[in-house]
């Protein structure tokens, strides 16, 4: 499956982090967050990318046209320096497609700019590329076959740091506890979608208001609830979060290192 990535952003709760690079590229560890979303999918099989770029979107292309693995990775260096040999490679298999999608476009239609390249694809995958997660990707995609509706998305309890109330009539509290307790799930950005997505998705309409209730009306949409590790990168302190992570080497959601 073709995987389309939304890039365009502003990413204002990250300012001023924001301020002079997109969102996909602020760095988790080494690597931006967008490669470690690539990886992840490329990991299971899936390295055709489709990026919807918006803000800043020319440096998502320079990142990408300037990516030099051996900064990255171990190589051997010989011949006077001509020749280097990686012993291993992150995106030379990939497949990635950079379509400008509107300075100010909501995710449908950013989604809606990007139609023509997966007119030949019965479904596709898709994420905001602000998130990462441990989920076995095959998984989320066997029920979403399983189910054989339109949208699929993941489903995963929130993890910040609010407490839920349940109080009585009097205003009296029933339970306080954390919201990660709670029977509440929060939509992860995980999607699977097949190409009707696109005919219910008219002028002007983001992807969660107007076409997911359509889908809704029509018992076609579905959501896979995974409970495992599921993390975003919504604020300064999220960041700070998966760079301690990544820095001693915890990181769950890569699992190219511990799914083998």
């Amino acid at each position: 499956m073709k995987v389309v990535l939304f890039c365009g952003g502003l990413g204002m709760r990250l300012y001023p982090t924001t301020e002079n690079v997109p969102k996909p590229i602020v760095p988790i560890g080494e690597k931006p967050m967008i490669w470690h979303l690539m990886k992840y999918y490329a990991f299971f099989g899936h390295k055709d990318f489709i990026l919807c770029l918006g803000y800043k979107g020319e440096q998502i292309k320079k990142y990408f046209l300037n990516y030099d693995e051996c900064l990255a990775d171990d190589f051997v260096l010989s011949h006077g320096g001509k020749k280097r040999q990686l012993f291993k490679s992150d995106i030379e298999d990939w497949r990635i497609t950079f379509i400008g999608t509107g300075l100010n476009s909501n995710i449908g239609q950013r989604l809606k700019a990007v139609q023509k390249s997966l007119e030949n694809e019965k479904s596709f995958l898709a994420n905001y590329t602000d998130a990462v997660t441990d989920l076995y990707l095959p998984n989320l995609i066997n029920f979403f076959i399983k189910h054989g509706k339109v949208g699929c998305f993941l489903a995963v309890k929130p993890y910040f740091s609010f407490h839920t109330v349940s109080m009585h009539a009097d205003h009296s509290v029933k339970c306080i506890r954390p919201v990660g307790d709670s029977s509440i799930w929060i939509n992860g950005g995980f999607f699977v979608f097949k190409n009707e997505i696109f005919d219910l998705i008219n002028e002007g309409e983001d992807l969660i208001a107007e076409p997911f209730q359509r889908l809704i009306d029509k018992n076609e949409l579905v959501a896979y609830k995974y409970d495992g590790f599921w993390a975003n990168m919504d604020t300064y302190k999220d960041k700070q979060q998966l760079d301690e992570l990544s820095a001693f080497d915890k990181a769950p959601w890569q699992v190219w290192k511990t799914q083998k």
